[in-house]
């Protein structure tokens, strides 16, 4: 999304050390105890109040997860890259959530440190570890070897499993396309043909198979960007036409049942959905952002996979999960700044495995070259 300049009041010295410290790692993220709410969100300027954290922390979710643009920095300093997290830390919505639950967290386009940015942006290996620092991962995690942030969590005993899977879709990613200048169409981008650019990248692409091939009873795919929504020519997986197909043919071949994907970037919340041809219907449940909605300060992108209304305000997303013996039933919500309802959906977990019926206004993607 398009970086705005913004007001910023310079620490230093001790004040810049106490603000700059990262939030301590999480205890007990994994575990016996099944996940019963999941909120999640993006798009959080630091130079903003953010009223919607304190919803977030009265709503009293198990699990919080920043899907990027967790603040805004825009920078190859990396100096300035942490006090800009210093920022982020001292919100006091920020650190109320910190100590309400744990936080999982990956990153966007601002806080992986150039807007729209991909493998170009020459800083990506020290945005890294600024990351990386700032939410608190162990020196000695694996997460520190691997070509991105992404990363994986199983929450729950067998039966009642969710796991969270976070996507890098910046470290790797390639050039994106620009549409050409006597295009006029709204946006800047369009679908790029070549068949070997990227958006996870190889070693990511490995890793996410084998995460799919594990037992779990609910998967959230945590993209910072969408994958259903495909109408609008702003950031997306439908820019890279091959990745989005590999992507649903991966689920296709592992046979993963549950998946929802959890989307943000675009300043606009939604719901969308797709006959992935996964037996099932696929949901993305997007909501950007928790301090950046556009509301009605530009046009409502186009979105022919969108179930219900869009919400334009600030807001948090939530997937709440009613466990049962026999079947669970999942709530997928959208909530403004006072934790109002503005969207939901109700499904139960047997519309999540293979056999399910479609929801008829999920258009079918055409089908996958070599599926």
């Amino acid at each position: 999304m398009r970086r705005h300049t913004a007001a910023f009041v310079l620490l230093t010295g001790p004040a810049l050390l106490l603000l700059a410290a990262p939030p301590r790692p999480d205890k007990g993220a994994t575990g016996p105890k099944p996940l019963e709410k999941i909120a999640f969100g993006s798009c959080l300027r630091q130079t903003r109040e953010a009223p919607v954290l304190d919803s977030v922390v009265s709503f009293r979710p198990d699990l919080f997860v920043f899907l990027g643009d967790n603040v805004y920095a825009d920078t190859e300093d990396m100096e300035e890259m942490r006090e800009v997290y210093a920022r982020l830390a001292a919100i006091p919505g920020f650190s109320a959530l910190r100590r309400a639950c744990p936080v999982l967290a990956t990153w966007d386009d601002h806080d992986y440190g150039a807007n729209d940015a991909g493998a170009e942006y020459p800083m990506k290996a020290r945005s890294k570890v600024v990351f990386l620092d700032f939410w608190g991962e162990p020196k000695d995690s694996p997460r520190r070897r691997r070509p991105g942030v992404y990363d994986a969590k199983v929450f729950g005993p067998p039966g009642k499993r969710v796991q969270v899977i976070l996507l890098d879709t910046r470290y790797n990613r390639s050039a994106l396309k620009k549409r050409r200048l006597y295009d006029r169409s709204e946006g800047p981008y369009e679908p790029n043909p070549d068949p070997d650019a990227t958006i996870l990248g190889p070693e990511q692409w490995a890793w996410l198979k084998e995460r799919l091939l594990e037992p779990a009873e609910l998967r959230l795919l945590c993209s910072s960007i969408q994958v259903v929504g495909d109408d609008h020519d702003r950031e997306k997986w439908g820019n890279f036409p091959a990745e989005r197909d590999r992507l649903f043919r991966l689920l296709r071949e592992t046979r993963a049942e549950g998946v929802v994907v959890l989307s943000g970037d675009i300043h606009i919340s939604e719901l969308s959905a797709i006959d992935a041809h996964l037996g099932y219907t696929l949901y993305d449940l997007t909501s950007s952002g928790l301090t950046e909605a556009a509301y009605n300060l530009r046009p409502l992108h186009a979105n022919r996979n969108r179930i219900g209304s869009a919400v334009r305000g600030n807001n948090f997303g939530a997937v709440q999960v009613r466990w049962a013996d026999g079947d669970a039933k999942v709530s997928l919500e959208l909530r403004d700044e006072t934790r109002g309802l503005a969207l939901e959906r109700q499904l139960s977990l047997k519309d999540l495995r293979r056999g399910a019926v479609t929801v008829p206004s999920a258009a079918p993607p055409p089908p996958a070259a070599g599926s």
